[in-house]
């Protein structure tokens, strides 16, 4: 219990902070609520829509909900409930005004609760209090990491995957819902089993519309389906961006710790079977490449896993884009894991950028590159860490991804005095939807910082000089005794 109480006050640390110079970590405290709380019953939902996709490897949630004012009093505060075992598994969760998405997100956070109640709180606050009687349209979305059971537990290795899902045919409110449909979106038809009584439409499962929900209603109902694929899972990512203004280079690497989360097999693997599978269409689960694009212009691209160098890569870049294609030394098949790293070089003038006053430098880099793939990729922790030029300071950024922890750091490399500037954010439950999102972070990088590091170089041959001067000129012959 005490764990999961760490948990959540580790992930109300949400939004855009600044750095100072010195080492430090900012974890936002929040009132802690006591085990009977509930929301005051100040809003209703008017009218709501869940769409479910279980196209990929973790589900997508979206929920689209008329939310009105019934108080008597303007009010700026929306809860979301979760079971305390699911808000664990939850992602990227953001809410927005439906009907101006280009707005900024409202601020959201989970609240620190008591561990041993079943319900766990996001609290939403709206950018301005909503009157009384008025209406204002949510669009919710967040990810749910890591929430599926294979059935049956174990497949032969040429056998079809079937994933179980549970989830509740009426969205869990805190507030009292008027009407309401559940849409579950699947990546096939071949759903075998579920519960309830869906309206089937292709590879669409639809619920409802249910009326007149009281806060708290949940049903429990369940579909398993056709997922074929591999469930691909890095439960780390570590992330490093380093930048050099005199070599005018960006190096990036990223070093993870991949599992596959489907369906274990059965019998012992057959080197066989596996021989034949490819190259005759049969049902195979198993992850046999990861792709990779990277920005366009990367360079000096390698892959290395625990043994060394892994040849089974192909790496194309041109100006407009590049990818890197690898292959693991051995499939991937349910509970298997491998854990290998990726490199590659980049222009910094694609990345980095200079003010028009002082001098002070933009950096805009994507938070999240990485394996894009069809069936999707999750991480269950990722650290992403920068590290700029010796000498910058007045370090400040900007992360659209919830963060759980940040710091600076002091990073020493060949050459370095006192040490390069290092920027470290980490974050859980994302996704590679997260990948078209750009982490901003601003410095200032002065012109004797610059010249810190050819100044050292000049001084430390300098100083060989000058030892060898003094140790050649020293008499060190032997005299004849007198």
């Amino acid at each position: 219990m005490q764990l999961l109480n760490v948990f959540f006050i580790y992930l109300s640390s949400l939004g855009t902070l600044s750095l100072a110079d010195t080492n430090e970590s900012t974890l936002t405290s929040r009132q802690i609520l006591p085990n009977s709380f509930k929301p005051p019953p100040v809003f209703k939902n008017v009218h709501l829509l869940r769409n479910i996709n279980l196209e990929k490897g973790y589900a997508r949630e979206s929920i689209n909900v008329v939310v009105e004012n019934l108080d008597s009093k303007p009010q700026d505060t929306y809860f979301l409930p979760f079971r305390a075992e699911s808000i664990q598994k939850i992602g990227g969760l953001e809410v927005r005004d439906k009907k101006d998405p280009e707005k900024p997100a409202f601020k959201s956070e989970v609240v620190e609760y008591d561990p041993n109640s079943s319900t766990q709180f996001y609290r939403v606050t709206l950018p301005a209090p909503l009157t009384p009687s008025s209406q204002l349209t949510l669009s919710i979305i967040y990810n749910v990491i890591s929430d599926f059971t294979p059935l049956p537990a174990t497949i032969g290795q040429q056998d079809k995957q079937y994933i179980l899902h549970k989830f509740s045919l009426f969205v869990p409110s805190a507030y009292h819902t008027s009407k309401q449909k559940t849409k579950i979106k699947f990546p096939s038809a071949d759903v075998p089993d579920f519960t309830s009584d869906p309206e089937r439409q292709g590879t669409t499962f639809n619920y409802g519309p249910f009326e007149d929900k009281p806060a708290g209603a949940e049903e429990e109902a369940s579909v398993r389906y056709e997922f074929t694929k591999p469930i691909i899972h890095a439960t780390l990512l570590e992330r490093d961006i380093e930048i050099s203004h005199w070599g005018g280079n960006l190096a990036a690497e990223e070093r993870y710790w991949l599992t596959h989360m489907g369906a274990p097999l059965s019998a012992q693997f057959s080197r066989v079977q596996w021989a034949v599978s490819q190259h005759y269409p049969m049902p195979n689960s198993a992850l046999k490449e990861l792709k990779i694009p990277l920005l366009g212009g990367s360079a000096d691209a390698y892959f290395t896993d625990d043994i060394g160098n892994v040849s089974t890569s192909r790496f194309r870049s041109t100006p407009r884009e590049a990818n890197l294609e690898i292959k693991p030394r051995y499939p991937l098949f349910g509970g298997w894991n491998y854990s290998f790293r990726v490199g590659w070089n980049n222009n910094l003038d694609r990345f980095v950028r200079k003010t028009n006053t002082g001098s002070t430098y933009v950096l805009r880099v994507p938070f999240l590159e990485g394996p894009k793939m069809s069936e999707g990729v999750s991480y269950g922790k990722v650290e992403f860490q920068v590290v700029l030029p010796e000498g910058a300071t007045n370090v400040q950024y900007e992360c659209p991804i919830p963060l759980i922890s940040s710091e600076s750091s002091s990073h020493k490399s060949f050459m370095d005095t006192l040490g390069r500037t290092t920027l470290k954010l980490t974050a859980i439950n994302v996704v590679d939807q997260s990948r078209d999102q750009d982490v901003i972070v601003t410095y200032d990088y002065t012109l004797m910082a610059a010249l810190r590091k050819p100044a050292t170089i000049f001084g430390g041959v300098l100083a060989v000089f000058v030892t060898a001067w003094a140790v050649s000129n020293l008499d060190i012959s032997i005299a004849k005794p007198t």
